[in-house]
């Protein structure tokens, strides 16, 4: 499926996985990749249910931009078990100019391919999604 406003196509495997770990929470993560040469949206990476923050955070390259969906668990005031899902738009100051400009010109476009997104998280260093900042955005 061919995007005209950046010419961006996403991959029927980053619609299938959102599907998986919405409906049944198959991932705990997922980490999107846009292949530049390809001219599209490829999935680059899966956590399994049992991972942590940690390991989604240790998955997004320090100087290259991803996008990605995070399933997270929290306990609201009430004691109910919750679950959001994060929709990160990863994009390090440290990475390239073009690369930045890509990843921002197609999110809302990929954004919208992903039906259940619940928060937009968007950082730039690791401490703008760190544990704290899921937890204050979910609630």
């Amino acid at each position: 499926m061919a995007n005209a406003a950046s010419g961006m196509a996403v991959h029927d495997d980053c619609k299938l996985k959102f599907l998986e770990l919405k409906a049944k929470r198959t991932y705990r993560f997922i980490v999107y990749k846009i292949e530049e040469q390809q001219k599209q949206v490829i999935v680059e990476k899966v956590g399994e249910p049992g991972q942590s923050h940690d390991d989604f955070a240790a998955s997004l390259p320090a100087d290259e931009c991803r996008y990605a969906i995070f399933d997270f668990d929290f306990v609201t005031a009430e004691n109910c078990q919750k679950s959001k899902i994060f929709f990160v738009a990863w994009s390090p100051d440290t990475a390239r100019v073009r690369s930045k400009m890509i990843y921002a010109s197609s999110k809302d476009r990929f954004k919208r391919e992903l039906d259940g997104i619940q928060v937009e998280l968007q950082a730039t260093d690791p401490t703008e999604m760190d544990l704290d900042v899921f937890k204050s955005r979910a609630n």
